[in-house]
């Protein structure tokens, strides 16, 4: 084989060396960076913060590895604003570095209902079952003169509240019932009067 030929064949092995050695590099490369960005059979415990200030919850979060991420809100009258309620995942449960914790947050403001169209519209029994399963509380009934076991007016505070009114949920509402009798009835004369009178 002639010089010429055999430097050709070397510099065609070196160059399919050259290629393989660069595949090789680049497919360990890829699994490298791989397994440092998917932290691969990495698992870290989530802490629970569930009772936590919004900001020591993140900061034991971060401690972590971990991310906070408030998702929601709710309310609790015994918590002070801003305790962390829920938290998904829960605590105990194992995660990669860096996920995120979703939190639901205690809110400072009470929630409000809007009141259904009761007044004049619904019987005591209609009224309260339907202002329960809203989740009003309900507070001592009031009588007034009015059909019997009829919803005349809808209180909270001692203010009558008009349909589509909204009411902080910790407020008791008041129901204003008909207790059948009215003044018109008081000054009319009964039978009995009737026929001493002739």
């Amino acid at each position: 084989m002639s010089l010429r030929k055999r430097l050709f064949h070397s510099v065609i092995f070196w160059n399919l060396v050259a290629m393989l050695v660069l595949v090789l590099a680049a497919a360990i490369g890829a699994w490298y960076w791989m397994d440092r960005f998917t932290h691969h059979g990495e698992r870290l415990e989530v802490p629970n913060v569930k009772g936590m200030m919004l900001s020591d919850a993140e900061y034991a979060l971060a401690h972590a590895s971990l991310t906070a991420v408030v998702a929601d809100s709710g309310y609790n009258r015994r918590l002070p604003a801003g305790t962390v309620l829920e938290q998904i995942p829960a605590s105990g449960r194992f995660v990669k570095a860096g996920r995120e914790i979703y939190l639901t947050v205690n809110s400072g403001q009470t929630p409000t209902i809007a009141l259904p169209d009761i007044a004049d519209n619904s019987s005591q029994q209609e009224a309260e079952e339907r202002l329960r399963s809203m989740g009003f509380k309900l507070g001592p009934i009031e009588y007034a003169p009015g059909e019997k076991g009829w919803v005349m007016a809808v209180k909270s505070r001692g203010r009558t509240l008009r349909a589509g009114d909204r009411v902080p949920i910790d407020d008791p509402v008041v129901l204003v019932v008909g207790n059948n009798s009215s003044e018109d009835e008081d000054e009319m004369p009964n039978e009995t009067e009737l026929a001493t009178d002739e």
